[in-house]
């Protein structure tokens, strides 16, 4: 028998993790002691880890502890089986940095020819390459980014950048609308304050959230403070999401923030985006700054919302 921080480490989670997916969608019951400790036996384990590996591949959390539970240990173990055989594949021969790299410089080049054909073709090879979260994290915010940069340095035109960005726009939007109707009870808000309207990345990380099973509702770009606390109120919302991508959205971000704070003293706040860290957040409690990684801020968002033991 393991104690939770064992499971934790042998499962490849966190401890935080393992307690929301137990709390959230039952995938595991561990025992407990006198004292109340959990205990996990290998069978909790090994669920454990085929939980980890289905969503890694693109499975919603809930689906997955749903799929999971209706599996005998057997059953349980060739999802195990077939994790080791991919993972024998990948170190023969999938997908290494370099061709990542190379996608994005195909994508770059193919934007600043204004060749959707080959652009398109070339988010159809990134969206085979595995879930979700992988290709949005690893493969498309890293060719936005090149983007941008083709952009600053006149490589890529406006018309060019407008064109490539929209395209992946569509993607994301048609992932999101494939994610499924979001749940009615912890809305999450999504969104930008007024002003910002670099919003990819906030779409990319609504996705992602509301494949993990949150309640997202995605606000988009430029929203007006106004408009964030009537959506607050009509939705009874648990938690907002603020997105912060670049230096000048920090005051407005904040801004909503604060009004948000003022009129709703439970709403948890989040920071989201490349500038998130740098927003002060001691008088807004309760607040989070969500981590970088895409998967890792679905995470703490999901860990933030999951109910006390």
């Amino acid at each position: 028998m393991y104690t939770i921080k064992q499971a934790a480490a042998r499962s490849g989670v966190t401890v935080q993790l393992l307690r929301a997916w137990e709390r959230r969608y039952g995938v595991v019951e561990p025992t407990r002691t006198a004292s109340g400790y959990r205990l996990y036996d290998d069978a909790a384990i090994a669920r454990l880890r085929a939980m980890r590996y289905m969503v890694d591949h693109g499975w919603s959390p809930s689906v997955a502890a749903t799929h999971l539970r209706e599996l005998d240990d057997a059953a349980v173990g060739q999802i195990l089986g077939d994790q080791a055989a991919a993972d024998n594949g990948r170190a023969a021969g999938a997908t290494d940095a370099a061709s990542a790299d190379g996608l994005t410089r195909r994508f770059v080049d193919s934007a600043a020819a204004l060749d959707e054909q080959s652009f398109e073709h070339i988010l159809d090879e990134m969206f085979a390459r595995g879930s979700f979260e992988q290709v949005a994290s690893e493969l498309l915010m890293p060719a936005l980014v090149a983007l941008g940069e083709g952009w600053a340095q006149g490589k890529v035109d406006v018309a060019a950048e407008h064109a490539a960005a929209g395209a992946i726009q569509r993607r994301l939007g048609m992932a999101f609308v494939a994610a499924g109707l979001p749940r009615d009870e912890e809305v999450v808000l999504v969104g930008l304050p007024p002003g910002a309207q670099h919003d990819l990345g906030a779409l990319a990380f609504a996705t992602a959230a509301r494949r993990a099973g949150l309640g997202v509702r995605y606000l988009g770009a430029d929203l007006p403070i106004n408009d964030w606390l009537e959506a607050v109120d009509r939705t009874k919302a648990r938690a907002v999401v603020i997105g912060v991508i670049m230096g000048r959205d920090l005051q407005p971000a904040l801004k909503v923030a604060r009004a948000i704070r003022e009129l709703h003293a439970r709403v948890l706040i989040a920071f989201g985006g490349r500038r998130a860290e740098s927003v002060p957040t001691d008088d807004l409690q309760p607040v989070i700054t969500l981590p970088q990684d895409l998967p890792s801020a679905v995470e703490a968002l999901a860990v933030e919302m999951a109910p006390a033991a």
